[in-house]
């Protein structure tokens, strides 16, 4: 590849966009590589399973994106971007057939949550007040927040393990809904810091609401590239970089690559002490994920998750902790935690009419080739009766599968890397900016760096913002 560029960006996940718009909106002549023929990463739209059937490869629904502290800056909308929001956000369906479900209405929440109303509208309404600057603050590197005392508040609370937080919550409802959130950690609900991820999915939904994407999310990746282009940036696709002699001379590269492909591509550049902690770099639980292609709607017993655009699945907070132990111990369960998408619910664009393209996913141990699809269909069967008759074709994907797809899941790990306490802010490398690399003009923008995983496109913001402030 030849040409004249100040920055060039490897990868076109929503960080990679991110770095790459805000590059080129400060006047920084701009080069996005794709290895692949499509945009989006994580964000790709593909019909899976049947003509006229459109799943979402990996990220489905998209709190992040409507309440972060970026993307909604940004005049998306001019390029294609509209959001569809669900009555719903998510419902958690329970063993008597009813479900408890979260709203974008923190009243509309907490009446039915019984015996922890008051104490859920104490505990969410000063978040959700607080969130601009709560999101800022905390989707990003360790700095000085400008709200120190709101932060230290949230900070209290979001650094327990989430089965320790439970224990204020009085209703098995409550701390089951509580669990169906704080499992999207993808890691033992015994780990400390798993309240954040409950908190954060939660506000955010009160924020901003759980929005589908109208036509699948490739139309962010979309918007956020026609958007750059705008700006006079470039695109190409199908360019896989294997080296850094692949690339033309630049001041600045970012990668939105895992430490693993940024070891491959650029391990010589860097040195032994850098290279030495992106070799320790965890990489968390796999995930193993079923699109299916329905004859109808998913027959749920409970009104709440027949409105909800996401369902969470795997029953009590108990059970949901045992599942989510023994798979990071590298075993199986016959009840795990499944988390669907039915985004079909809003977005009648998904299927044909009549039909539903449904998502579902649940937890592996990393690198495992088990096929998981029955186990699948019988979670959702037990709270939608009739379910498994609607199927008219499925596709799944294991482990191996999603790193083909998207070579930044290693393992399967849609997170590029555990989200623990050790690494919430020292992802990939304890560094004075976990975004530099110790080369001089290489930068790493993925969710391997802080805030880590979720479309927000902060890891991307945050590290151009890193190259500005360093290079420019």
């Amino acid at each position: 590849m030849v040409g004249n560029y100040d920055a060039i960006v490897v990868g076109s996940g929503p960080n990679g966009l991110a770095a790459a718009v805000v590059l080129q909106s400060q006047g920084v002549k701009t080069l996005l590589l794709e290895g692949k023929e499509t945009l989006g990463g994580g964000t790709r739209t593909m019909e899976l399973t049947l003509p006229g059937f459109y799943h979402d490869v990996c990220s489905a629904i998209h709190p992040l994106v409507a309440s972060g502290p970026f993307f909604p800056t940004l005049p998306l909308e001019k390029f294609g971007l509209e959001f569809l929001h669900p009555e719903v956000l998510a419902a958690h369906p329970l063993a008597d057939g009813s479900a408890v479900a979260l709203y974008k209405s923190i009243e509309a929440t907490a009446a039915h949550l019984g015996r922890d109303e008051a104490y859920y509208n104490d505990l969410m309404h000063p978040l959700v007040n607080n969130w601009k600057e709560l999101s800022s603050d905390f989707m990003g590197p360790l700095s000085w927040p400008s709200n120190p005392m709101g932060l230290a508040k949230f900070g209290i609370k979001a650094i327990q393990p989430s089965t320790f937080f439970a224990r204020k919550l009085r209703e098995d409802s409550s701390k089951a809904l509580w669990a169906g959130m704080a499992a999207h950690g993808i890691q033992p609900l015994t780990n400390l810091a798993t309240s954040a991820i409950a908190l954060v999915l939660m506000c955010a939904g009160h924020y901003g609401g759980w929005p589908v994407i109208k036509g699948g999310s490739q139309n962010l990746a979309n918007a956020l590239a026609n958007y750059f282009k705008s700006l006079g940036g470039e695109i190409q696709t199908g360019k896989m970089v294997q080296k850094l002699s692949d690339l033309p001379n630049a001041k600045a590269i970012l990668f939105d690559l895992s430490p693993k492909q940024l070891m491959d591509i650029a391990g010589e550049s860097f040195s032994s002490l850098y290279r030495w902690q992106l070799n320790r770099y965890k990489y968390g639980m796999g995930v193993f994920k079923v699109d299916f292609a329905l004859d109808g709607p998913v027959p749920w017993l409970a009104e709440e998750a027949r409105k909800a655009g996401t369902v969470h699945l795997g029953g009590t907070l108990e059970e949901i902790k045992t599942a989510e132990a023994k798979i990071w111990r590298g075993k199986y369960t016959e009840n795990p935690y499944v988390l669907v998408a039915q985004q079909g619910v809003v977005d009648t664009s998904r299927a044909p009419e009549g039909m539903h393209a449904l998502w579902a996913y649940t937890h592996v141990p990393a690198g495992s080739t088990r096929d998981l699809t029955e186990i699948i269909e019988n979670q959702i069967e037990k709270s939608a009766p009739g379910f498994k008759r609607l199927i008219l074709a499925k596709s799944s994907m294991n482990t191996k599968d999603l790193q083909a797809y998207n070579p930044n899941y290693i393992g399967g790990d849609i997170n590029a890397g555990v989200q623990d306490i050790t690494q919430i802010f020292t992802r990939p490398a304890l560094r004075v900016s976990p975004y530099r690399t110790s080369a001089k003009s290489i930068y790493i923008c993925s969710s391997s760096t802080p805030p880590g995983g979720g479309v927000h496109g902060m890891c991307g913001y945050h590290a151009a913002h890193r190259a500005l402030k360093d290079l420019f």
